[in-house]
């Protein structure tokens, strides 16, 4: 199984920072400074800023510290559209198309999976999710739908990783993967892209879940 990257739980701590609100918008972001709080060396802390940038939620500048940008609400919706669609798509052309062979890579994959849940191996759940959809891309045959579907999950990738944050959300994407999984399986091109909308559906769910402030346990009270 493929292992998670420090700048991968680089930036995913520094996500959860920044949808926290522990690092408001404005907050600018030193090199020297993060790799030493995180225990990290510099590459992957500049290449953690790359993909946050990439995502909108920091902004790089030249000669000058990266800082934190405030949310794009409705482009991150945008974004997650397109996601969704191309993903069905992905999805309902893999039911179509996917080969035999892909079909028991993707099954295999998906049994593998069910071990990081048991184990709420948050992690290594994430670093495999990416291999389960790209299986799918694979299984879609076509080379520029897979290209693109790669490319606006690379800009939604700290929001999609933050998302799996639970042994509750775990158990919840692995269910989700499985109704997409037998859809491919059936050769059942529309369940499948319905299925892989309500993944995505969830998962948006979930990311706009963790960016809501807290409740104050106090605000009610008189």
């Amino acid at each position: 199984m493929a292992a998670p990257t420090r700048g991968a739980a680089i930036v995913f701590q520094l996500t959860r920072e920044i949808l926290s609100g522990a690092l408001a918008p404005g907050t600018t972001l030193e090199e020297i400074a993060l790799a030493s709080r995180l225990g990290a060396s510099r590459t992957p802390v500049r290449e953690a800023l790359r993909q946050l940038a990439a995502s909108g939620l920091v902004e790089l500048r030249p000669h000058r510290p990266a800082r934190v940008v405030a949310i794009d609400v409705d482009g991150l919706g945008e974004m997650f559209d397109a996601m969704s669609e191309l993903e069905a798509l992905c999805a309902a052309r893999a039911a179509r198309l996917m080969p035999p062979a892909l079909r028991r890579r993707l099954e295999a994959q998906h049994e593998a999976m069910a071990a990081l849940v048991r184990a709420v191996d948050l992690p290594g759940y994430r670093a495999e999710n990416l291999v389960f959809h790209t299986l799918i891309y694979d299984g879609a045959a076509n080379r520029y739908l897979k290209e693109l579907a790669l490319a606006i999950r690379e800009r939604l990738a700290p929001h999609r990783g933050m998302q799996l944050d639970s042994a509750e959300r775990l158990a919840g994407s692995h269910a989700e993967h499985g109704a997409v999984l037998r859809a491919i399986q059936r050769g059942e091109a529309e369940t499948a892209a319905a299925a892989m909308r309500a993944h995505l559906d969830a998962t948006r769910a979930a990311v706009v879940r963790i960016g809501q402030p807290a409740a104050d346990p106090g605000a009610d009270r008189p």
